[in-house]
């Protein structure tokens, strides 16, 4: 039992009386028995008021949430409980969330329930957390008080409901961009490629045999069953693979609007992996910092993006230098098949970049290389405003420095036949997709 604030006003009140009646001459025998009567009815009241309070330990609580909660959105926690028919109850409710998440309004919450006079009674109440950052997190118990009938004490009680939960990137971002760009280019969805007629090795069709035709092709079994020579024709394919390499080092540790830039890589990686996938593309990732912690193939289909998922959820950027050089020597061993090879990552010094530059001119001429460098908006901020003091001016400075760096390093890579993009977070995703149909478009890889 927990006492309220009613009770605990209602025996100041009667301490208080005493002391009254005493200071205005009162005998102080008669005011201290009065004091002990009086607390005595408000204890006995309590007992009571306490033993009318519905009893909470009997009831079915349980907590419910996503299987997979998303990172940087709110998530929506709901408690639904089993409450017996019976008089109106006022409960309060505390979850004992993981300390890792951000709680969105009141930590506790409150429910008003009228009088019922059915069997039982399923209600629910929801809160919100936010994921800072991916990773594995543990909920604790479920805690509820009902206020007793006359308002003197709660009764409380303790569920247990630990539990486990995952916070993954932002998938529904992924979802939002997939639905838009279908919109955009429905044509571009459920379509088989072009297809064209050739000594490609993909079977097309099967036709009657023609003086020149390559022996090899005849098609023995259905020149038997039709009684002439018959041969096949095959097409050229026209899927194209995608290959997503992602920095984990040390610049990808930089946070933006509450995420790390290789969160917002990772959610753009993710929406762009959608789009690929649905076009009918193969995709592969690799993951790297000083050394390459993980390859995936390319591959089509649904099944392939969870794995990209999983991959995607488990990777967390280190306090290290990343080794462009050592990414693109492995990629190009492990894929030796032409591919556009999309590279996000950040680059603010001379060794970086030249180190950069190395990595991307080792793709050419057999990838498709596209440098995506993720921008800052805070620098582009800080150039644009008018310096009002010295140390602005010096800040300015160096940030003009960096701004115009990036510039020219990106320019060195674009003259070796590569692509590249200097994009801030909000555009990332959108502009990487756009960048992706246009090659895809015009038969770049």
């Amino acid at each position: 039992m927990i006492w309220t604030g009613r009770f605990l006003c209602l025996l100041a009140l009667g301490a208080a009386a005493p002391l009254v009646i005493w200071l205005l001459g009162g005998s102080p025998l008669t005011s201290g028995l009065g004091l002990l009567l009086f607390d005595a009815l408000l204890l006995l009241t309590a007992w009571i008021d306490g033993w009318r309070t519905e009893r909470v330990d009997t009831w079915l609580v349980e907590r419910q949430l996503a299987p997979r909660l998303m990172l940087g959105e709110p998530n929506t926690v709901e408690i639904r409980l089993t409450v017996p028919a019976g008089r109106a109850l006022q409960l309060d409710l505390r979850d004992d969330f993981p300390p890792g998440l951000e709680l969105v309004g009141a930590r506790d919450l409150r429910l008003k329930l009228p009088r019922s006079t059915t069997s039982s009674r399923v209600v629910s109440v929801g809160y919100q957390l936010l994921a800072p950052r991916r990773g594995e997190y543990h909920f604790g118990d479920l805690h509820i008080r009902c206020r007793s009938p006359w308002g003197l004490v709660r009764r409380q009680s303790a569920y247990p409901a630990a539990a486990s939960c995952r916070v993954y990137p932002n998938l529904r971002q992924a979802h939002r961009e997939e639905l838009t760009f279908r919109q955009l280019y429905p044509f571009r969805f459920g379509q088989h490629p072009a297809r064209q007629r050739g000594q490609g090795r993909d079977f097309e069709s099967l036709r009657d045999y023609l003086p020149g035709d390559d022996l090899r092709d005849i098609a023995w079994l259905a020149t038997a069953r039709r009684g002439r020579l018959v041969t096949r024709q095959y097409r050229f394919e026209h899927h194209q693979r995608v290959v997503l390499l992602l920095d984990a080092g040390r610049l990808m540790t930089s946070r933006i609007d509450h995420l790390t830039k290789l969160d917002h890589a990772i959610n753009a990686a993710l929406s762009l992996s959608r789009i690929v996938l649905a076009a009918g593309d193969q995709l592969g990732l690799l993951i790297f910092d000083q050394e390459v912690r993980s390859w995936l193939p390319p591959q089509r289909g649904p099944a392939h993006f969870q794995k990209l998922l999983e991959a995607l959820y488990q990777v967390e950027a280190r306090l290290v230098e990343p080794s462009h050089e050592r990414a693109c020597a492995y990629l190009s061993y492990v894929n030796p098949r032409r591919s556009l090879v999309l590279l996000l990552t950040d680059v603010v010094d001379e060794v970086a970049s030249a180190q950069l530059l190395t990595a991307t001119a080792s793709l050419l001429p057999r990838h498709l290389p596209l440098v995506v460098t993720i921008g800052d908006l805070d620098l582009s901020h800080l150039v644009d405003l008018p310096p009002m003091t010295v140390e602005e001016v010096y800040r300015q400075s160096v940030a003009e420095d960096l701004l115009q760096h990036r510039r020219e390093a990106l320019a060195r890579i674009a003259e070796r036949g590569a692509l590249t993009l200097d994009l801030p977070t909000t555009q990332l995703a959108p502009s990487l997709i756009h960048q992706y149909f246009q090659i895809r478009d015009r038969r770049l890889v």
